[in-house]
């Protein structure tokens, strides 16, 4: 695994096993940032379910303006606190040691422009996850949400105040972008 592009492309991230965690490809990666290149430069990025902080890393290293990665694993923390470390920007993302629908549930902070999104796949927790997504306070109007999902899943095409805006399929994974309307 490794940072596709931006100030650290090349680098490499430290992975780990786990049941519960399936890193985004850099294949996959390498597509949804192509889709999000327009829109990332001083962007403010969340990462829920970020793992091991791929998604996060690479949204800094794309020059997103402020990054918040939310993950609740003891492990996937420890990992990304080592590439955070590692890559000498520990100040750069801020990490929220947090259930991610408890975090949903509870946000009261600034909105965000671009939300990605990777829930375990063990878990097929992607709609209902977006379902919190589209009652959360965690997305500014106009915003991006990309979420990763089983291709055996349940993914709407919209949720409340959000629409589908392109959907792509790799293997057993769906990558699904939907935008929130302007308010």
């Amino acid at each position: 695994m490794r940072i596709i592009s931006g100030s650290l492309g090349g680098r490499k991230l430290k992975n780990f096993k786990s049941k519960h965690i399936r890193p985004t490809t850099d294949r996959v990666k390498e597509s949804v940032f192509n889709k999000l290149t327009p829109y990332i430069l001083d962007a403010q990025v969340l990462d829920l379910f970020s793992g091991t902080g791929n998604l996060a890393i690479e949204s800094y290293s794309r020059g997103a303006k402020r990054v918040v990665a939310v993950e609740n694993s003891k492990k996937s923390l420890e990992i990304i606190n080592d590439n955070l470390r590692e890559l000498k920007i520990s100040n750069g993302i801020k990490l929220i040691p947090k259930e991610v629908l408890s975090f949903l549930k509870t946000y009261e902070g600034e909105p965000f422009d671009i939300v990605l999104i990777d829930p375990p796949f063990t878990k097929k927790m992607a709609h209902e996850t977006m379902i919190q997504v589209s009652k959360s306070k965690i997305l500014n109007p106009g915003g991006i949400i990309m979420i990763e999902s089983s291709s055996h899943e349940q993914m709407d095409e919209s949720y409340e105040g959000l629409d589908l805006w392109e959907r792509k399929s790799y293997g057993d994974k769906n990558v699904s972008f939907f935008t929130k309307g302007n308010e």
